[in-house]
């Protein structure tokens, strides 16, 4: 007998809610194995290739290329069974069908079934410790966020509160207006659907922006010795077949000056009301890409030497360009870099990654008048910013973090004292 199983889009990372469809590999008809990637979506973070967790012969497409699907939605329906008699036009399981996760996400099944809609009404209010409604993490996160009770929405899909319900609750109502003249985008204009990493880069922008306050200061440093130590390793055995970047020297001393103030490296749980202190940096570092700002990160970067650093640099960047980052090499930083200087900016005020208390942006290096020793020389110079979060970063230990970064980039003999 035909046995029909329908392939879902499993959560590829922490708190994924939904993914664009890149393109699919199978056509109706076509015999899968266990494994085969079958298709490519691009989730908030990035590219992914989705194995299938079966063999057997598809039966059914249930997305195109373009399309924006949920987890938990269905992708294809396969006959696990094909020697069964299944055609290519069988039909598709029943929706109550438990179904496996996505092959290395883990062996929890889960169903498409989904629990009856409840919903709250103003004849039937719920009142504290009452009927907590569904809702994703991040969904429950944005609700805090806007200050909107869960409890007192109306849900839109199947009794599960959605990020829409909760904006327009928090939406203030608009007066009524003329509707305005429908207005054509014509040659000079085109219009792009916010989605994928854009779309996941503004609501975190945003969310940082209105609920860390943001404080920037800013360094002028004299990096001379360093861009000569630089030209010195690279001529070093151990750096053979390593690109050693300025920014690689900028990773060292961010690591280095963390144990110093490691308020910078911490981050803010408010639901807990507590401060959580690291003993570890995971290094974000952001990277622009075609498909627009991602922020992947170097894992223990403060065990790592200088040119094990550079080595990871290289990498990271490369992955990152190309857009193979995995998704969960986008979590649980602690600090992040940015370098504005590769693009020949000064400097910046950049905005905090949310769960992360400092960010620093790394501007470029130009030839410039400096005094020394009381003479006026050509020197090698660039600025930092560094922008903090002040409900847990004082301006006396963000200060004295810069000043930290910027002496071991001014003179990296310093780094034997930290």
């Amino acid at each position: 007998m035909p046995e029909f199983k329908q392939f879902l889009l499993a959560d590829t990372a922490e708190g994924l809610t939904e993914a664009e469809i890149l393109s699919v590999r199978v056509q109706p008809g076509d015999e899968v194995t266990v494994n085969q990637v079958v298709c490519e979506v691009e989730t908030a973070k990035a590219a992914v290739e989705l194995p299938i967790p079966w063999a057997g012969k598809v039966t059914e497409i249930l997305v195109e290329p373009g399309q924006t699907v949920e987890v938990g939605a269905p992708i294809l329906t396969v006959d696990v069974d094909p020697a069964g008699g299944a055609s290519v036009n069988g039909s598709a399981p029943a929706a109550e069908e438990e179904m496996k996760p996505l092959v290395g996400y883990g062996s929890k099944t889960v169903t498409t079934k989904r629990r009856a809609r409840r919903e709250v009404t103003p004849e039937a209010p719920v009142t504290k410790g009452g009927y907590v409604p569904l809702a994703k993490p991040p969904v429950r996160k944005l609700a805090k966020e806007l200050g909107v009770d869960l409890r007192a929405l109306a849900t839109s899909v199947d009794g599960v509160i959605t990020r829409e319900d909760v904006q327009r609750a928090a939406a203030p109502a608009a007066p009524t207006a003329p509707a305005a003249a429908p207005v054509s985008s014509g040659a000079r204009e085109r219009r792009v659907p916010i989605k994928g990493v854009r779309k996941a880069t503004a609501q975190a922008m945003v969310s940082s922006a209105f609920t860390a306050p943001h404080v920037t200061e800013f360094l002028t440093v004299d990096v001379t010795p360093m861009m000569e130590l630089r030209e010195k390793l690279k001529k070093h055995p151990s750096f053979a077949g390593v690109k050693l970047t300025p920014l690689a020297f900028a990773a060292k001393a961010v690591c280095l000056a963390v144990k110093r103030t490691p308020d910078v490296n911490a981050s803010w749980d408010e639901a807990a009301g507590e401060i959580v202190y690291k003993d570890y940096v995971h290094l974000g570092i952001a990277a622009a890409t075609p498909r627009g700002l991602v922020v992947p990160k170097i894992r223990d970067a403060d065990a790592m030497s200088l040119a094990e650093l550079a080595a990871a640099l290289e990498q990271l960047t490369t992955t990152a360009r190309e857009g193979k980052t995995p998704p969960a090499d986008m979590l649980g930083g602690t600090i992040t870099i940015t370098n504005v200087g590769v693009f020949g900016v000064d400097t910046g005020t950049p905005i905090i990654n949310p769960g992360e208390s400092a960010i620093l942006a790394f501007g470029a290096i130009k030839d410039m008048p400096w005094v020394v020793d009381g003479q006026l020389a050509v020197r090698k110079v660039l600025q930092l910013a560094l922008s903090f979060d002040h409900r847990l970063v004082d301006g006396q230990q963000g200060s004295q973090f810069l000043a930290d970064v910027g002496a071991i980039l001014a003179d990296p003999a310093m780094a034997i004292t930290y």
